[in-house]
């Protein structure tokens, strides 16, 4: 496989030398000598080109070269996952017809399935994943489709790929198979019996967050032919520089898959033991509903985490926005760590009835672990973690209240100052930065502090900030202006020092 993503299938081109990188064939038109000709071109998806939209070079050299990856026949690029998903089914489903589903799906193809049944009158039944049987009980003659996918979006849950697509092949039913998650360097789902295996390419194929694209790969050329006219009236065709961007992406894809699973199992193996998380969903961890299976039909456990907080809906949304070094974006993997929270995005148009038949709780997190090194994403993790969890000081209170990141006010018996406390924790909510987009830390010297050895916080200048209730200081609020960079105006009300190194290299969204 490593060898494989190097060595692009490229035309070959006349005069006896070969461009190491694919050109960019960006041309929407191309011009022929013969009306004969540009008559015959246009019967079917492999001959010369004619328009862009039913075929061109770049495009044609991505699909060559992901159908050799996944052990397929032939491929068809789309312009999104989305777009190679919408585009089989449409293709391959007529009204009346019927469609069995894993019931763990990404959000978006729940969501077309269910336009389908509403729209189109299509059926659509879901079955666990790990239940052959009773996809079998499921078939009827109007089955046409079985839909899974290889890691399940954000659970991890992983399907019986042998036991499902060896009786969807008997009975008749076309295999389709999201393979987007684990990409080809885990599982080559074709090799388990699948027809059709679909890729958002956005993801960890092209692996860089800088395109849009899809792919449809197909077991036989028979099976493509038939999908591609309708592809093609679609119009959710792949564009060159998309796919370019693809091609440029893929060489690098196994090395960053290593990386991309090293780093998961480590943060799933320390959240695991974290007295604050309750559930950890990553396939290759023990314990999890499918690591049996994920052993048997996946070589890594792939580069996705999701895990459930305590403190449900309230303490999920606000880790995502405490994470400094993970950035906050809906999408997943790119070769930076990003976090969500599924239940407000990727998996919004499931109702609490489906969200809790997938196995999504109010507090899951999902993370798309990049290829950081893993011990700065864990410190990343923690000092979030810290914000929410962290130890009570006397005078205040916990998550146990049910208010995630309530700590103590600090200041002993001075209302006043718990008062102000309070406030400077509403207004400041954790972490920010200021308009000069320079990093400021106050530390405190030992003996300031109520609770001492806290991590310290960042905070936004030109606003009073007050540290309080984040670590039990008796702080008063301060007020510091980018102009007044090194120093602070209004005195601390206790004797600790005021530090401001330089600046920290972390971004903030």
């Amino acid at each position: 496989m490593q060898t494989r993503a190097v060595h692009i299938l490229n035309e070959p081109m006349p005069g006896g030398s070969q461009p190491l990188s694919v050109p960019i064939v960006q041309s929407s038109a191309f011009a022929f000598d013969s009306a004969d000709a540009l008559a015959d071109a246009m019967a079917g998806p492999d001959g010369p080109y004619v328009y862009s939209r039913r075929g061109n070079p770049t495009v044609r050299a991505l699909e060559r070269t992901l159908a050799a990856l996944e052990g397929g026949a032939a491929a068809i690029a789309f312009a999104s996952g989305m777009g190679a998903i919408s585009g089989v089914l449409l293709s391959l489903l007529r009204p009346g017809d019927h469609v069995v589903a894993q019931r763990c799906l990404y959000g978006g193809t729940y969501a077309v399935l269910s336009d389908l049944a509403a729209r189109y009158g299509v059926e659509v039944e879901y079955v666990r994943g790990d239940d052959p049987a009773g996809f079998e009980r499921l078939v009827r003659p109007t089955t046409r489709v079985l839909h899974i996918e290889t890691i399940a979006n954000p659970t991890g849950q992983v399907p019986d790929l042998p036991g499902l697509l060896s009786a969807a092949r008997r009975h008749g039913v076309v295999s389709v198979v999201d393979n987007s998650l684990a990409s080809p360097v885990l599982c080559r789902p074709v090799e388990h019996g699948a027809d059709v295996v679909v890729h958002s390419t956005t993801k960890y194929l092209a692996g860089h967050s800088d395109v849009l694209g899809g792919v449809a790969v197909f077991a036989d050329v028979e099976l493509r032919d038939r999908v591609w006219p309708r592809t093609v009236e679609l119009g959710a065709c792949a564009d060159p520089f998309a796919a370019w961007l693809t091609l440029r992406g893929l060489p690098s894809l196994p090395l960053r898959m290593r990386q991309h699973c090293a780093g998961a199992q480590l943060l799933a193996g320390r959240l695991a033991e974290h007295e604050q998380v309750t559930a950890v969903h990553w396939p290759w961890l023990p314990g999890h509903p499918s690591y049996d299976l994920a052993r048997k039909v996946l070589s890594g456990g792939g580069g996705m985490v999701s895990f459930e907080l305590a403190g449900g809906r309230a303490a999920g949304r606000a880790f995502i926005e405490r994470v400094r070094l993970a950035r906050l974006a809906l999408s997943l993997g790119g070769v930076e760590t990003l976090v969500a929270h599924p239940a407000s995005t990727s998996h919004r148009e499931l109702d609490e009835e489906a969200l809790a038949a997938a196995g999504i709780g109010a507090g899951t997190v999902r993370m798309s672990v990049g290829i950081e090194h893993p011990d700065d994403l864990w410190r990343d993790i923690e000092q979030a973690l810290a914000g929410l969890f962290g130890p009570v000081v006397e005078g205040g209170e916990g998550l146990e209240s049910g208010k995630p990141g309530a700590q103590g006010g600090g200041g002993g018996g001075d209302p006043g100052r718990r008062d102000r406390a309070e406030r400077g924790r509403q207004r400041c909510a954790g972490l920010c930065v200021h308009r000069s987009s320079r990093w400021l830390d106050r530390s405190c010297r030992p003996g300031g502090p109520r609770a001492a050895g806290t991590a310290p916080r960042h905070h936004r200048v030109g606003r009073p900030l007050c540290r309080a209730s984040l670590h039990g200081c008796a702080f008063t609020p301060i007020r510091v202006y980018a102009k007044d960079v090194g120093r602070v105006s209004d005195a601390c009300a206790e004797s600790a020092t005021l530090t401001w190194p330089g600046s920290i290299a972390v971004p903030h969204r």
